[in-house]
């Protein structure tokens, strides 16, 4: 099942006010709402590594023709300022102004916030023209979407995926909210946008073992040898798909560690490696 919005190709009536006009420092942990400063403090874990892996979802997820931000302030009102925790917006800018263009879709993450008061942010968004808005709820494990028909959030079902016009892929509602789900999301939608480092590197890798593995099965004349030569392709293609979704990401790759991950030979090992690389925030991480 898949829940689905407008394209945003309904002309909108312009609004004077640039939505990168400040009414707080940016580069500070400051909001504006109804007027007044509201703090915003560091996040919790929780929130912190569920916002990391929701903005890598996002990005993996966007369409080519949008960017994504995190914390990015955009001004909704004469009275307000503030910055959804993920959002998605076209690449290009306005044409008449030479500015950015409003966001089409935002995500807030809630753990120690209530769901009422990224309700009240949920509405200033949509008020403003942002398409859709939606809500990561932590503690409860579940996602939502702000809808104008109810003014309230409405429950999206685990199994749903978010289809929208900014993403080129649709998004598993399940990732959002489990991060056991997260990486292989990512790496799907990576092969759906058809990432050419990262899908050179299969074709290449692929072509490189079946050939290895038919060649070495020919020379001994015996199947099990072909099954090896077989196996060690697949080893082959999995190490060089680490490192092509590394190189995508831009991660720097030590040498010693391209060489450790090429040596590995356990397929389950390679296979864990190949999910952490997609949302590791260092390659470190590849190791647990």
């Amino acid at each position: 099942m898949a829940t689905s919005g407008t394209d945003g190709s309904s002309p909108q009536p312009r609004d004077p006010l640039g939505v990168d006009e400040r009414l707080v420092a940016p580069e500070t942990r400051f909001e504006i709402l109804d007027g007044k400063v509201v703090y915003v403090a560091p996040a919790d874990e929780p929130h912190g590594t569920r916002h990391s892996k929701v903005a890598a979802l996002v990005e993996a997820h966007a369409h080519d023709d949008f960017d994504v931000a995190v914390d990015m302030l955009t001004r909704t009102s004469v009275l307000d300022d503030m910055a959804p925790d993920v959002s998605v917006f076209p690449r290009a800018r306005d044409a008449e102004t030479g500015r950015r263009q409003l966001e089409q879709l935002a995500f807030e993450i809630c753990s120690t916030e209530r769901l009422s008061d990224a309700g009240v942010k949920a509405a200033k968004l949509v008020g403003r023209g942002v398409r859709r808005v939606f809500a990561i709820d932590v503690e409860r494990r579940r996602g939502l979407e702000w809808s104008t028909a109810t003014d309230a959030w409405q429950i999206l079902g685990p199994d749903e995926q978010i289809a929208d016009s900014a993403l080129a892929a649709p998004l598993p509602v399940a990732a959002l909210v489990d991060a056991a789900k997260a990486d292989d999301a990512v790496a799907r939608a990576l092969l759906t946008k058809r990432n050419p480092v990262l899908v050179g590197a299969l074709r290449n890798s692929h072509d490189a073992g079946a050939a290895e593995g038919w060649a070495k099965g020919r020379a001994e004349g015996k199947a099990e040898g072909k099954a090896e030569g077989e196996a060690e392709g697949e080893a082959k293609a999995l190490a060089e798909s680490i490192l092509a979704v590394l190189e995508a990401r831009d991660l720097t790759v030590p040498a010693d560690v391209a060489a450790r991950i090429r040596a590995t030979r356990d397929p389950s090992a390679l296979t864990r490696w190949l999910r952490r690389a997609a949302t590791c925030a260092e390659v470190g991480g590849l190791f647990g």
